[in-house]
């Protein structure tokens, strides 16, 4: 009687992770699809494109869109795979790659000087209590909650003040400084134990010292964690650059996609790859990194 209910019991556990693992993995082909349909229509030639999504992208003669009254063909497999697309892109039109580079060249810097940023002050928030820097903490936080757009008419004005408008500093700037990163590392580094530092005084450790060989090798998850949070929003910034760059040639490859026309539907799917690579390759090197700095160790390993 014990071993049938037992039986039973594995029975109904073993159908619940059933049902959920099919839930989840429709969910995961709804949410890759879009990718998915990128990658594999930027091997279709022009001709193929227009065949399949034309009527998506026609326009009336007022500049509107007009109602698609056929079914559109969603392909997976093109009919004969080209790389015609790719050619071009990469050898035939060098403004794409040159859209590419901007990108890299605006959010590098942000990325790398944000966390040096935020490390320091983190460390100052978490050693050194007071009034004045619980005040200065909660101004970071109401800071990270408004959204960039709010900010972006007071950036605009600041940068036109200090004579950076219309220079790769207004985008940096606003960046490097962003509270995002201060908030998170500063409420990883207070989990610290404090029984770590205590001791690192006890051996004689200066304050340079604890943040170098007691603070920083803790928050090496974290701080990876943090690093592809900010280069992947950085990467697909398209504001910033629209308001504070007048200069449509310094404009990274997220704006200059919007502006591709109906004419090259082809190459936007090539272009959208190529701009997919960069954050795919950042997230599936810094998974393991990404988890262990969202779930805390609570400890240093021997």
């Amino acid at each position: 009687m014990r071993s049938s209910s037992i039986k039973r019991r594995k029975m109904k556990s073993a159908v619940r992770k059933t049902i959920a693992t099919g839930f989840l993995l429709v969910v995961a082909v709804i949410f890759l699809m879009p990718i998915i349909l990128t990658i594999m229509n930027s091997f279709m030639s022009s001709s193929e494109i227009s065949s399949n999504y034309g009527k998506i992208f026609q326009t009336s003669e007022s500049g509107g869109k007009i109602f698609v009254s056929d079914v559109v063909n969603l392909k997976l497999i093109p009919d004969m795979v080209s790389f015609s697309q790719y050619i071009t892109v990469l050898f035939k039109s060098p403004e794409y790659l040159l859209k590419f580079w901007n990108s890299v060249i605006l959010v590098v810097p942000i990325v790398v000087f944000q966390l040096v940023v935020a490390l320091l002050a983190s460390y100052s928030l978490t050693r050194f209590r007071g009034r004045l820097k619980e005040i200065c903490f909660f101004a970071y936080i109401i800071l990270m909650l408004m959204p960039y757009q709010v900010t972006l008419v007071p950036n605009y004005l600041v940068a036109n003040w200090l004579k950076i408008l219309d220079t790769k500093w207004a985008i940096w700037l606003p960046g490097i400084f962003s509270p995002f990163a201060v908030y998170l590392l500063t409420k990883y580094m207070r989990r610290i134990p404090n029984s770590l530092i205590e001791a690192a005084k006890i051996d004689g450790a200066g304050e340079w010292q604890i943040f170098r060989k007691v603070c920083y090798p803790l928050c090496k998850g974290c701080m990876c964690s943090v690093a592809i949070l900010i280069f992947i929003d950085y990467w697909n910034m398209v504001e910033q650059p629209l308001i504070l760059l007048s200069d449509a040639e310094m404009h990274p490859l997220s704006v200059f996609l919007s502006k591709i026309n109906e004419g090259e539907i082809g190459l936007a799917f090539s272009v959208a790859t190529i701009y997919m690579i960069p954050s795919l390759l950042v997230f599936f090197y810094g998974e393991e990194y990404l988890v262990k700095g969202i779930t805390y160790q609570g400890g240093v390993k021997g």
